[in-house]
């Protein structure tokens, strides 16, 4: 295993120091227990909260900032954060209209989520994402994993959460949201866990993992590989299966790179999975290609397709500063 690492103990301490020495004008990191929080409490607003296992950055905490989340709470790598970090991270922005928690649908994050709602001495609301259209059940969840749709949900709700929209409300927008998003990944190589020091699963050269979870978990099937405009071909249409849009539908597109492939792959897969939909009536009108939900080192990228109503670009569209999304004014 070559990395950069100093001490594999030391790796989360030491990348969210960084993160938050970079961004340190919108950021605040606390320590023991971990969290960040935005660098100038909102007042007066539901305050949203996301969190999850370190690994997939620049979720969460490259999401924090206006019209999008107060606070992040980072567990070590691909491992749950514990009710303690959102209990802290909750009292520390919250601003008299409750706290809506964005929680990835894994068994572990949804459990410590809960576990912090019934402690806290305010309300609070959960929206669960479940986009991931691979695989139904798993070892690690009920029913479909969040992926990297979370990122559409945290924007839309941290919009309206920005104009003061109360708690119910809120939630309700994120409920929606996670409904109209369906997600399908592709790996063609593992990713490494530090602690671990080896791949998580063994890949061949001549292999890919259709279906594949952001923490390596196997999806549907493994495969031969092939050229990427009927690998793309697969995924649009397992996404198609899943959401069932009707001809003429008005979407939002994101490419996400897994960590490690380069963003010449990632716009081609745009540009064919944009072709494919078009064919099958979808018109594209938003995009994002980038890393947005990774999966450490390993080589793939996902396909999410957003089905969009006026409220929803609304929100989309609306103005946003954090470290891994800023535009509007």
């Amino acid at each position: 295993m070559k990395k950069f690492i100093n001490k594999t103990d030391d790796i989360l301490t030491e990348s969210l120091s960084g993160f938050a020495l970079a961004h340190h004008d919108l950021v605040s990191l606390n320590l023991n227990p971990n969290y960040l929080t935005r660098k100038q409490k909102a007042t007066s607003k539901v305050a949203i909260i996301s969190g999850g296992g370190s690994g997939h950055e620049p979720l969460h905490a490259g999401y924090i900032g206006y019209g999008m989340l107060d606070a992040a709470c980072p567990g070590h790598v691909f491992t749950s954060p514990t009710p303690d970090q959102m209990l802290a991270a909750a009292e520390a922005v919250h601003a008299d209209k409750g706290i809506l928690f964005i929680v990835k649908n894994y068994a572990g994050d949804v459990m410590n989520f809960e576990m912090a709602a019934e402690m806290l001495p305010f309300e609070s609301a959960t929206v669960l994402t479940s986009d991931d259209c691979a695989v139904i059940n798993s070892t690690y969840t009920t029913g479909r994993r969040g992926v990297a749709g979370t990122v559409i949900v945290e924007k839309c709700v941290g919009s309206l959460a920005e104009t003061g929209a109360d708690l119910q409300a809120c939630k309700a927008l994120g409920d929606k949201v996670n409904s109209r998003i369906a997600s399908m990944g592709v790996a063609l190589t593992s990713c490494t866990v530090p602690a671990a020091g080896r791949p998580t699963f063994d890949i061949d050269d001549t292999e890919l993992e259709m279906g594949v979870g952001i923490h390596g978990e196997p999806g549907r099937r493994r495969e031969t590989m092939r050229e990427a405009d009927t690998i793309v071909t697969d995924v649009v249409t397992a996404i198609l299966d899943a959401l069932k849009p009707a001809s003429g539908s008005e979407a939002l597109l994101l490419i996400n790179g897994f960590g490690a492939t380069p963003l010449m792959e990632l716009y081609l897969i745009y540009n064919t999975a944009t072709r494919l939909f078009n064919e099958h009536g979808i018109k594209i009108s938003r995009s994002l290609v980038g890393n947005y939900t990774t999966a450490l080192d390993m080589a793939g990228a996902s396909v999410t397709l957003c089905l969009l109503d006026d409220e929803i670009k609304q929100h989309w569209d609306s103005p946003v500063h954090t470290a891994a999304l800023r535009w509007g004014a």
